[in-house]
């Protein structure tokens, strides 16, 4: 049974991704080239406060950059996924994928 559960989808969930807003930002940017701060805020529903401890996480793990600037005076913050942020993001969602299609067979009808 041990051996069973260590091939559990489960055990393959990023935990730095497995986040709502983290997850968000990276289903988000891998649609788009790049998005700003104020519709990845907007869109995911937090504060930005909020969105800028979960980015920070992020860049941290190497899975987005920020690119600061300003525009017409006032900051402007856009974000990427880097190509480690899209792979990972790949993988999570197919162990996410893993993870549905075992329930779906085990569950009783």
């Amino acid at each position: 049974m041990a051996e069973e559960e260590a091939s559990h989808p489960a055990v393959e969930l990023d935990e730095t991704v497995h986040q709502r807003v983290r997850l968000g930002v990276l289903a988000i940017l891998v649609e788009a080239d790049r998005a700003n701060f104020t519709y990845l805020r907007d869109t995911l529903g937090v504060t930005d406060g909020n969105l800028s401890a979960h980015l920070n996480v992020l860049v941290n793990a190497g899975y987005v950059q920020l690119d600061k600037r300003f525009v017409e005076g006032r900051p402007r913050t856009w974000v990427r996924a880097t190509a480690k942020g899209r792979s990972t993001f790949r993988a999570e969602v197919d162990a996410l994928d893993r993870l549905v299609t075992r329930y779906r067979a085990s569950a009783q009808p």
